[in-house]
């Protein structure tokens, strides 16, 4: 019975807010992790020919782990709000710390994603901040029942 409750908890549908929102929630600028696969890993491909799988990405269930054993927090996220499009969710994580170079805990996750340099450990991640000034930009998305009258038009 508990193993057929976390199978239906797995699949079941979530709300899952967008970067910018998480961003003014906070009122600060934030991270967020994006994971891009090459087509040549065949183990993340899973059978979505060519769609890209992140329940099976090896690197990714590596850096969440490594996010869970450093304490920080960390949610899935959607990718910047737009009113053109919708998108399904690709995997991408919001990472809850400041951008603070003076934190032990940010510095350890930049030196854990980057070399020295700038560039990423990981071939297949993307490590963002966006500013808060930014996702401003769509402040008219949480007036109340927004996204309600959007869909009547959609």
């Amino acid at each position: 019975m508990a193993s057929q409750i976390k199978q239906t908890i797995a699949i079941m549908p979530q709300i899952i807010k967008h970067i910018d929102k998480i961003s003014r929630e906070k009122q600060r600028d934030v991270l967020f992790l994006e994971f891009n696969p090459k087509p040549t890993p065949k183990d993340i491909w899973g059978d979505n020919q060519g769609r890209y799988c992140f329940e099976q990405d090896p690197i990714r269930k590596q850096i969440l782990e490594h996010l869970t054993q450093m304490g920080i927090s960390w949610e899935c996220c959607a990718s910047f709000a737009n009113e053109n499009a919708i998108d399904s969710y690709d995997g991408r994580v919001y990472v809850d710390l400041p951008i603070d170079k003076n934190c032990p805990r940010y510095q350890a996750l930049v030196d854990y994603l980057e070399y020295p340099d700038g560039n990423m450990r990981f071939e297949t991640v993307r490590f963002y901040a966006l500013p808060l000034e930014v996702a401003m930009k769509n402040v008219h998305h949480d007036e109340p029942e927004f996204w309600d009258k959007w869909a009547e038009n959609f």
